[in-house]
C-alpha cells in the first residue's frame, strides 16, 4: 500500500524514492535514484514485509540528488530503529547542522532532514515523545514528517502548517480492524481506498501504536503559512489541500484571471497540463471557446538526448506540439500556471505563433513570481526569476505575445479562499513569514 501510495504522488519528487517497513520489532529498508517503478520489483516488495511502513519520493531542495539524501532516512537510537520522511524545508537547518559538527557531530548526507535525527539522539529527556517535541520545537520554517520507531507511526505537521499532511482508514478486507494512513495528499487516499478522515493540524504530532492514535502539540507560532503555490501548481488537481479541492481552486484561478486580464479572441488553449484547469475557468467566464490546441508528450522523460543539429526550440517541440489546424489564423489565449525565467514561455509563444495563430495572448494564473521559495519549492534564484527585475512590458516583449496578463494576490486569495495570516505567498508578494538564516 505505501507502494502504492508512492505512485499517486510522484509529482511530489523523481529524484529518489525509498521505503521502510517495521517487522517484529525492526526496520526492512529499500532506497533507490529515480521513479517509484524503477526501484521496486515484485521481490522487493515481498521483501519489505511487515504491518507498518512509510515511503517518501524526493524532490530536493536541500542536498545534492545523492543515495545518502535519499529518504526514507534511517538511524539506531537507544530506543530502537528510526526512520524519517520529510516534505519540506527547514530554514535554520544550516546553522543546527553547525553547532553540531562542532560538538562533534557526524553527518552523512548534505540534506536538511538529518539535522533532526541528530537533535533527538542528543536530547536527554527520558521518552522519545518529549525528545522529539524538544528536538522539533528547534526548527523554523517548513517540516511535514512521518517518522516509524520500533513499535509506533507518528506524523507531524510544523507550527505553521506550510506543507500538508492528511490523515485517513482504511479497512483490513480479513479482519475489518481499521488501520491509520498518512500522506501528503488525498489523492494517495483513493488509489488505496483509504477514507480521508481530516488535515493534520499545524503544529500536531499524532502518535499511532496498537492502542490508538494519540495527540501531542508543538509550541504555537502567531500566524499560520500554508503554501498558496500547492494550489496553483504543486499539488495533484484530484487532491484536497488545506481543506479546499485543488481543481476547484485551479478553475477559479482561471475565472477571476479573465475578469481581471480580459482581451478579445477566439479560442482559449492550455499549457497542458499545468495550464488545464485554469484555462477551462478562463473560457468558462470569459465565453471563449476552449481547445486543447497544444498536445503533450507524456513519455519525454529526463534522460531524452537531443539530436546534435539544430533544431530550433527542440526542448519544448519534443514535449509540446501545437495543432495548426485549430490555431491557424486565430487569436490565442494562452494559459499557464506561471513564468519563471521566461525562456520556455517565449519558445511556446514561438510554436504557437508558427503553428498559424495571429495573435497569441499570455495569461498567467498566479501572479509574477518575483522571489526564491525557501519552504520546499525548488525556485531558481531572486536574479534567475525574470519578474524580480523586469516589467510587465520587458517581460511581454521577451516572451513574444501581442499580451501578456497575470492574476492579481489579492485574485489569487480570493480564488483559493485564502484568509489573512494563514497562507503564505511570499514568492509572489516577497512576505516571507519566518526569519530566512541567510538564505
Amino acid at each position: 500500500m505505501t507502494y502504492l501510495g508512492l505512485f499517486a504522488l510522484q509529482h511530489r519528487g523523481q529524484e529518489s524514492c525509498g521505503i521502510v517497513s517495521l517487522k517484529d520489532g525492526e526496520h526492512i529498508h529499500h532506497k533507490g535514484l529515480g521513479l517509484v517503478a524503477d526501484n521496486f520489483t515484485e521481490s522487493e516488495l515481498d521483501r519489505l514485509s511487515g504491518k507498518t511502513a512509510i515511503g517518501h519520493v524526493r524532490y530536493s531542495t536541500t542536498g545534492a540528488n545523492l543515495l545518502t539524501n535519499a529518504q526514507p532516512l534511517t538511524a539506531s537510537l537507544k530506543e530502537g530503529p528510526l526512520a524519517i520522511a520529510h516534505n519540506g524545508n527547514i530554514v535554520n537547518a544550516a546553522e543546527i547542522r553547525e553547532r553540531l559538527k562542532k560538538e562533534g557531530a557526524i553527518f552523512q548526507g548534505t540534506n536538511d532532514t538529518e539535522v533532526i535525527l541528530h537533535l533527538l539522539a542528543r536530547d536527554r529527556a527520558e521518552r522519545f515523545e518529549d525528545r522529539l517535541t524538544n528536538s522539533l520545537s528547534q526548527l523554523e520554517g517548513a517540516f511535514s514528517l512521518t517518522i516509524l520507531t520500533s513499535k509506533k507511526l507518528i506524523a507531524v505537521r510544523d507550527p505553521m502548517g506550510f506543507r500538508p499532511l492528511s490523515l485517513a482508514t482504511i479497512k483490513d478486507p480479513k479482519s475489518g480492524e481499521k488501520a491509520w494512513v498518512v500522506a501528503s495528499e488525498t489523492c494517495a487516499f483513493d488509489l488505496i481506498e483509504a477514507k480521508f478522515e481530516r488535515d493534520i493540524l499545524p503544529g500536531q504530532i499524532l502518535i499511532i501504536d496498537k492502542d490508538g492514535v494519540k495527540e501531542r502539540q508543538l509550541p504555537a507560532k502567531s500566524q499560520l503559512a500554508q503554501c498558496i503555490f500547492e494550489h496553483v501548481y504543486f499539488s495533484r488537481p484530484d487532491s484536497v489541500v488545506f481543506g479546499r479541492g485543488v481543481y476547484h481552486s485551479r478553475k477559479s484561478l482561471g475565472k477571476i484571471l479573465a475578469q481581471e486580464c480580459p482581451v478579445k479572441a477566439d479560442l482559449v488553449i492550455p499549457v497542458p497540463d499545468s495550464g488545464v484547469a485554469a484555462a477551462l475557468g478562463y473560457s468558462e467566464e470569459s465565453g471563449i471557446p476552449f481547445e486543447m490546441g497544444i498536445i503533450r508528450n507524456h513519455y519525454v522523460g529526463r534522460t531524452f538526448i537531443e539530436p546534435r543539429s539544430q533544431i530550433r526550440s527542440f526542448g519544448v517541440k519534443v514535449k509540446l506540439n501545437p495543432m495548426s489546424a485549430i490555431l491557424e489564423n486565430k487569436r490565442v489565449v494562452v494559459v499557464d500556471d506561471s513564468i519563471v525565467r521566461g525562456t520556455t514561455s517565449k519558445k511556446i509563444i514561438r510554436l504557437v505563433r508558427a503553428a498559424g495563430a495571429k495573435e497569441v495572448h499570455m495569461r498567467i494564473a498566479a501572479p509574477p513570481t518575483t522571489g526564491p521559495c525557501h519552504y520546499g519549492v525548488d525556485t531558481p534564484t531572486k536574479e534567475e526569476l525574470i519578474a524580480s527585475s523586469q516589467s510587465l512590458e520587458q517581460i511581454r516583449e521577451f516572451v513574444g505575445a501581442d499580451s501578456l496578463g497575470y492574476l492579481s494576490v489579492s485574485g489569487l486569495q480570493k480564488a483559493v479562499s485564502a484568509k489573512p495570516n494563514e497562507f503564505c505567498a511570499a514568492c509572489f508578494d516577497g512576505k516571507y513569514p519566518t526569519e530566512l538564516f541567510g538564505h
